[in-house]
C-alpha cells in the first residue's frame, strides 16, 4: 500500500473508533445537560481553546498570518457549515432519538460525500463498495437494539447535519491542499464556536453554564477531549487521501456505537448480534478494500498527471 494512503487509513480508522465512542457517550451527555445547543456550544468552545493551544505549540502562527483572502473565506465557510449549524442540529436531534439511529444516519456521510466529490473533486468510486455498504446497513437492522427509524424530527435534524458536514468535507479537501490540517481543524472549531456563542447570547440562557454540576462538567470535558481527537485525526486523514475514501473509513464507527449500546444500554448480545457483528465486519472490510484500491489508483493518476 502507498505509505501516504496507509497513514491516512490508520488515522481515518482511529477517527472511526473515536467517533463511535463519542456518539455513544454524547447521547448520555446531552441527556445530562438537557440543553443540546448550550452543550454543543460549551463543548465546541473548549475544543477551540484546546486547538488554539495546539496551533501555538505547533508553531503555525506564521502560516495563519500568511493566509490569503480566498483561504480565509474557505476557513470561514468550514466554520459556519461544519463547525456551528450542524452541531446544533445534530445534538438537538440526538436528544430526540437513540444513539444507534443517530450513528447510523451520521454514517451515511459517505454517500453524501461521494455524491458531491465525484462532480466537485473529480474523485472515483468503485461499484463494489456499495456491496459492502449494503452488508453494513443490513447488519444494523439486527445488532445492538436497532428497531427501525421512526422518521421523527430528531432524525431529520441529524440527516440535515450530516449533509452539511458532507458539504464541509468538500470545502475542507480544497482548503487542505495548501493549509495544514491543524490550522483547518482549529479554524473550524474557532469560527464555529463564535457563531454558536453569538446564537446563545442572542437566545439567552447562557448563564446556565455557571450552574452546571460536576457530573455535567465531567461529561462535557470527556466528550470535548474526544472531539478534539476526532477533528485532528479526521482532517489529517482528509489531507492525504480522497474524501470518499476517508468518509468510507468512518463507516465502522457505527459498529463501535452498536456494541457499546448492546453492552451498556440493552445489556444483551445474542447469537443474532454476533452474526450481525460478523456481517458488519465483513461489509466494512469489503468497503475498505475496494475503496483503498480506488484511492490508490486515484493517487497514482494524480502523480502521473503532475509529472506530465
Amino acid at each position: 500500500m502507498n505509505p501516504t494512503i496507509r497513514f491516512a487509513t490508520l488515522l481515518a480508522l482511529a477517527t472511526a473508533v473515536i467517533s463511535g465512542t463519542n456518539n455513544f457517550l454524547t447521547k448520555i451527555a446531552v441527556t445530562a445537560l438537557k440543553d443540546p445547543v448550550l452543550y454543543t456550544t460549551l463543548k465546541n468552545t473548549i475544543v477551540a481553546l484546546l486547538l488554539i493551544g495546539i496551533v501555538v505549540l505547533a508553531r503555525r502562527a506564521g502560516e495563519v498570518r500568511g493566509l490569503s483572502g480566498a483561504q480565509w473565506m474557505r476557513l470561514l465557510a468550514i466554520g459556519a457549515i461544519g463547525g456551528s449549524i450542524p452541531f446544533a442540529l445534530y445534538f438537538t436531534g440526538l436528544a430526540q432519538t437513540t444513539a444507534i439511529n443517530a450513528g447510523l444516519i451520521h454514517k451515511t456521510l459517505f454517500v453524501w460525500v461521494m455524491i458531491l466529490a465525484i462532480p466537485f473533486l473529480k474523485e472515483r468510486v468503485s461499484a463494489w463498495q456499495f456491496v459492502g455498504i449494503a452488508m453494513i446497513f443490513s447488519a444494523n437492522f439486527l445488532i445492538g437494539g436497532f428497531k427501525g427509524f421512526p422518521f421523527n424530527a430528531g432524525e431529520l435534524m441529524i440527516l440535515g447535519a450530516t449533509i452539511l458536514w458532507a458539504v464541509e468535507n468538500i470545502i475542507a479537501k480544497k482548503a487542505l491542499k495548501d493549509i495544514s490540517s491543524t490550522t483547518v481543524a482549529a479554524s473550524r472549531m474557532i469560527f464555529g464556536s463564535l457563531i454558536l456563542l453569538a446564537f446563545i447570547s442572542w437566545r439567552g440562557g447562557g448563564d446556565a453554564v455557571f450552574s452546571l454540576s460536576s457530573t455535567q462538567w465531567m461529561w462535557t470535558l470527556l466528550t470535548s477531549a474526544l472531539l478534539t481527537g476526532y477533528v485532528l485525526t479526521w482532517y489529517t486523514a482528509l489531507k492525504y487521501a480522497p474524501a470518499t475514501y476517508v468518509a468510507t473509513l468512518l463507516v465502522p464507527a457505527t459498529l463501535v456505537t452498536n456494541i457499546l449500546s448492546a453492552l451498556f444500554i440493552t445489556h444483551a448480545f445474542s447469537l443474532t448480534d454476533f452474526a450481525s457483528t460478523a456481517l458488519y465486519i465483513v461489509g466494512a472490510s469489503f468497503v475498505i478494500l475496494f475503496a483503498k484500491r480506488t484511492a490508490e489508483k486515484s493517487s497514482t493518476l494524480q502523480t502521473i498527471a503532475r509529472a506530465i
